[in-house]
């Protein structure tokens, strides 16, 4: 396995922060809107009974498609969080062999 750099890892962290968080925030609008969405379809549809208006709104190809962007929202924010999770696992993995490193040096003194 390479030997990974510590301080690339941060760099990633810390440039990918604000990526992360504009993915989670894009995923919970597009959740939140899907019940606005819905909302929307069921005053659009002309049946009377409540479940024939869900039914519809349902079944519409704009939710649908609204459900299929929260897909890809999803995709896109967990992606990038075990990212950084890898990078941070990184740095606490250069902590522990530093410090294992230093352990042993101190014993063979």
């Amino acid at each position: 396995m390479a030997e990974r750099d510590p301080h690339k890892a941060i760099d990633f962290i810390y440039r990918q922060a604000p990526l992360y968080a504009k993915a989670k925030a894009e995923r919970v609008r597009l959740e939140e809107f899907r019940k606005s969405k819905k909302a929307l379809l069921m005053a659009e549809c002309e049946a009377p009974a409540v479940n024939a208006r869900e039914q519809y709104a349902y079944a519409h190809p704009d939710y649908i498609a609204l459900l299929d962007g929260i897909a890809a929202a999803v995709e896109t924010e967990e992606t990038l969080r075990w990212q950084l999770v890898a990078a941070q696992e990184t740095v606490a993995i250069w902590r522990t062999e530093s410090a294992n490193n230093r352990a042993i040096d101190r014993a063979a003194a």
